[in-house]
């Protein structure tokens, strides 16, 4: 069977690589949905598990620098997803992000994979490549060799992405939001042409089946060019907002931009750092070609304005599927829990605390999911908000991140500076610390069932240090383990109680929960 231009109309077989991400995770429901056959490659495979489309994809472990990996990954594939990068990935990611694009375009040409897809940045017109922000320089290098690889390749350049959850949507709603007055980088007068992600979505999905003899780049954007002022007051007339006062200064560096973004937004500096530098070229698409192979149906590219409200109202509604912090952050710990079997690798300290439960195990682990973001953590709320400014100040993500869904928890989601390492539902939620620590870190809660009605809650914090300030920190700290743990313990068990007499989940906005994080420590999400 074929379409209208002699197209196979057959699923094909598609590999998506970074399926974690926020694109990737959006990705591989759209290419369902166009009846296509998906493969998604991961380094950590279980972040995966608790998606929606889970049991319909395949997912295969691997990594795009490891050839071996990427060799059985890419049998039998027509179409590969490129969506990995090495953004804020410390001072060598050039270095990364070209040896596993060569690495990538060499086994997919050896596996016969008719076309590669890769979305990059939209890089400014009359600008040399070394002129470039190393972001910028890096994403156009990776299109390059991709282009070169002897695969058709598809090259989509793409400047800001509008959609809830997205970086750019983050960065531009904190500081719309939080500032009604603000000085500002020169960077704010630069034109833009931002693009809904639905759009990126729809040009991604459609470039799959591109003619063979197509191998080139594509600028994408949607109908507007504004500057990021405009941007910023286009945003307060969509959400409601009064007009913003925005004094441009020329005194505010990339370096101290990502710090001036880092304070008011929840993106951290790792990665607010490469934004901010590429936000000081004009980036405006030279050309709309993308159309000739997948075309715009009535009402699309997406305007701004209607980006804008199209992401506000998943906001409002609690429906943002992915978000910029899906991935893991660079630089975070990724090592899985050390089980007490198996390890062997010198000292590691815990913090353990059990309490017997006037409470069913469902109301317990009700107030065990919904942990963090604006519930808080159950305990001194001024010593965790302090530990996320501490955070944020050394270039970590601190605590302004909060939780995709207010409720429900899946493994990969990021929780203010943790991230969920495991969930057995209804009984264990392990969080993996991401704040900058002097070693690798760990919280468990455990919700057991302990007689007929009653329940038994179990925690355990452990710290594997990292050298002697390892050690030093976990002694220095230690002391304020009572007020911080012990108490997180006895206030989810009272809140569980209180909830299971009341009928309130712990997510009920009607119930106040205990230890609420103070204000401006969890972001307004929208409502």
């Amino acid at each position: 069977m074929t379409d209208a231009q002699g197209h196979g109309t057959q699923g094909l077989r598609c590999l998506v690589t970074g399926a974690t991400g926020y694109i990737g995770g959006r990705l591989v429901p759209e290419l369902l949905k166009a009846g296509h056959r998906v493969r998604c490659l991961a380094r950590t495979p279980a972040k995966l598990r608790d998606q929606p489309w889970s049991d319909d994809v395949e997912v295969v472990r691997g990594d795009v620098t490891d050839a071996e990996t990427l060799a059985p990954a890419l049998q039998d594939i027509d179409v590969a997803y490129y969506l990995v990068h090495a953004l804020g990935g410390g001072h060598d990611f050039e270095r990364t992000d070209r040896l596993a694009a060569r690495t990538f375009a060499e086994q997919a040409r050896a596996a016969g994979v008719r076309r590669i897809v890769y979305l990059g940045g939209l890089t400014p017109r009359d600008v040399p490549a070394e002129s470039l922000s190393p972001h910028l320089r890096s994403r156009a290098e990776v299109g390059r060799i991709l282009l070169e690889s002897g695969v058709p390749t598809t090259v989509l350049r793409a400047a800001v992405i509008i959609g809830s959850g997205s970086a750019s949507f983050e960065i531009l709603r904190y500081l719309t939001e939080r500032l009604p007055v603000m000085v500002t980088p020169s960077w704010v007068r630069t034109r833009i042409q931002p693009i809904a992600v639905r759009d990126v979505l729809r040009y991604l999905v459609g470039s799959a089946r591109m003619p063979e003899d197509v191998c080139r780049a594509f600028d994408i954007g949607g109908p507007d060019v504004l500057t990021y002022l405009g941007m910023m007051r286009r945003y307060a007339a969509v959400a409601g907002l009064s007009r913003r006062l925005i004094v441009p200064v020329p005194v505010l560096t990339p370096r101290l931009s990502s710090h001036w973004i880092g304070l008011v937004t929840p993106v951290p500096r790792s990665i607010a750092r490469p934004l901010a530098e590429s936000l000081k070229y004009e980036v405006v698409c030279d050309e709309h070609d993308i159309a000739d192979w997948v075309p715009d149906p009535p009402g699309t590219p997406v305007p701004f304005d209607r980006a804008l409200d199209l992401a506000l109202q998943r906001v409002r509604d609690a429906q943002v599927v992915t978000r910029w912090s899906s991935a893991s952050v660079p630089g975070a710990p990724s090592d899985p829990l050390p089980t007490d079997p198996d390890w062997a690798g010198g000292s590691l300290y815990t913090d353990v605390r059990e309490l017997a439960v006037d409470a069913s195990p469902e109301a317990l682990w009700r107030v065990v999911e919904g942990i963090g973001g604006e519930n808080g953590w159950y305990s001194f709320p001024l010593a965790w908000a302090v530990r996320g400014w501490f955070d944020r100040l050394v270039g970590g993500v601190g605590l302004r991140r909060g939780r995709r869904d207010a409720t429900r928890l899946r493994v990969g989601d990021s929780l203010d500076f943790w991230r969920v390492e495991e969930i057995e539902r209804g009984r264990l939620l392990r969080l993996r610390a991401e704040m900058r620590l002097p070693g690798l870190a760990w919280l468990e809660m455990c919700a057991e069932s302990d007689g007929e009605r009653g329940s038994r809650y179990r925690q355990r914090a452990l710290f594997h240090p990292r050298g002697l300030a390892g050690h030093a920190y976990w002694w220095s700290v230690s002391p304020f383990h009572a007020v911080v743990f012990g108490g997180m313990a006895r206030n989810i068990a009272q809140k569980a109680e209180a909830s299971e007499g009341s009928g309130r989940a712990d997510g009920d906005p009607s119930g106040a929960p205990l230890g609420r994080t103070p204000p401006g420590t969890e972001a307004d999400r929208g409502r």
